[in-house]
């Protein structure tokens, strides 16, 4: 059997892998939790509530305009990244433990309402819910691009990911059965205990180090502190982030390179449908087979990440999920075979969650340390632009030139990002691998 010193490339594999024992990014599968599970909560749990309470359909979907919160924080990010925070913890535990506390009372106020007599009141707490688990995410993001270094972003994003999905099953499926045993209270208040997982990583775990921009700012007074305030806050994260080589560049890949996977996401359901597969069929697969496949992509992610670094791994990825839509070609062409539709579902979420894993660590290397909230809130909010503008004309392109030539577009949609990407590395003096300043990795990875 091969040495580790004869066969380096086994070497980098494991230490690759050995990342994810790192006791930071264990925190952050823990805060990921945390992220995720307030989300179904104001969604498809909360949905079926109000239709087992009798509630119109109109108002139950009237219901999910509460989610705009998530698309919107970047509105209100700049006061978590630059204001003291309400507890005297540090900047970052301080605002996660005093946004945790107010979001469990708020879970388990919706808990305590009934929405036969309390409809309106519920809205207002779903929204406040959707707001306080979207602030808590703007927080969640910076202490974990600040506590991490630049080497572990990857394994950082796959943990996020993976908690997140963690959260959404156990406040998805876990609160509908706890529910159909205990009552819908009992259900929302052991969600809302929950979150004290992610609560329990503020209190114990580490203080990310301020800059000593926010050192300065927190010295001055008065209409001057106001001044500053405004200039950093507000226009700092944007003018910081346009001083980067490229800037327009980097934000058409951030926009184009999950827009295949999006305009997919939109459509695979009626092509499903469209193929004879019936809802049932559907559920077992996509529950079963997805769940755990995404799980398994973003942590493959993270150590491709750790691998070859986050430029590299970001178009390993990205031609990973291109080719992961041909499999919906497949699809299209074989019909009704469940065997094809759990292969088709395993193989889009593994690439689906790799390229996810690696375009959250990119995105996190471009935040500068001085406005870390803002920017990943506003980056990552571009990011969802292209899958959801764009994503939205799957309907209308599907029927226009069929479901073959659909999916192959869905293939090449995302492919200028990395073209674009490739270029951008090459011509940037300063590769984007480590914009924090961190030396290169690529000799420890073994390249």
């Amino acid at each position: 059997m091969q040495s580790e010193a004869q066969n380096p490339a086994l070497t980098g594999w494991r230490r690759s892998l050995a990342a994810y024992t790192d006791r930071r990014v264990l925190q952050v599968l823990a805060l990921g939790f945390s992220s995720g599970l307030p989300l179904l909560l104001t969604y498809s749990t909360l949905s079926a509530w109000l239709a087992t309470a009798g509630v119109s359909r109109a108002k139950i979907g009237a219901f999910a305009l509460a989610g705009t919160a998530y698309a919107l924080k970047f509105l209100w990010s700049p006061l978590i990244d630059r204001l003291p925070p309400p507890l005297p913890l540090g900047r970052r535990r301080g605002w996660g433990v005093a946004i945790q506390v107010a979001l469990m009372a708020a879970a388990l106020a919706m808990g305590a309402c009934d929405p036969r007599r309390n409809l309106m009141l519920m809205a207002g707490l779903a929204l406040l819910v959707a707001f306080l688990s979207a602030s808590q995410d703007i927080v969640i993001d910076a202490w974990r691009i600040e506590i991490l270094p630049l080497e572990l972003q990857g394994p950082g994003a796959g943990m996020i990911q993976t908690g997140y999905r963690l959260g959404m099953l156990v406040s998805g499926a876990g609160a509908l059965a706890i529910a159909s045993r205990v009552g819908w209270f009992a259900s929302y208040a052991i969600m809302a205990a929950l979150l004290a997982v992610g609560m329990l990583v503020f209190l114990f775990g580490p203080e990310p180090e301020v800059s000593a921009e926010r050192s300065k700012d927190g010295r001055r007074h008065g209409w001057k502190a106001v001044e500053t305030w405004l200039s950093t806050a507000v226009v700092g994260p944007f003018a910081d982030f346009m001083r980067r080589p490229f800037w327009p560049f980097i934000l058409l890949v951030i926009v184009d390179y999950k827009l295949g996977e999006g305009m997919t996401g939109v459509m695979s359901t009626p092509l499903y449908i469209a193929l004879g597969f019936t809802l049932n069929e559907i559920a077992l697969v996509s529950k079963f087979f997805g769940f755990f496949s995404i799980v398994v992509g973003a942590l493959l992610g993270g150590v491709v990440t750790v691998r070859f670094g986050l430029v590299r791994a970001a178009v390993i990825c990205g031609i990973l999920q291109a080719a992961g839509n041909l499999f919906f070609v497949l699809q299209a062409v074989e019909g009704h075979k469940v065997p094809y539709l759990a292969l088709c579902v395993t193989v889009e979420n593994i690439t689906g969650g790799m390229a996810g894993t690696a375009l959250v660590g990119y995105i996190s290397s471009l935040c500068s340390p001085a406005f870390t909230a803002t920017q990943y809130a506003l980056l990552a909010s571009v990011a969802v632009l292209g899958r959801t503008v764009v994503g939205s004309t799957g309907g209308w392109l599907s029927e226009a030139i069929g479901w073959v030539p659909f999916f192959w577009l869905t293939t090449i949609a995302s492919l200028p990002a990395l073209v674009l990407l490739v270029w951008i590395e090459r011509r940037n003096a300063r590769p984007s691998d480590r914009p924090r300043g961190v030396p290169s990795l690529a000799g420890e990875r073994n390249l």
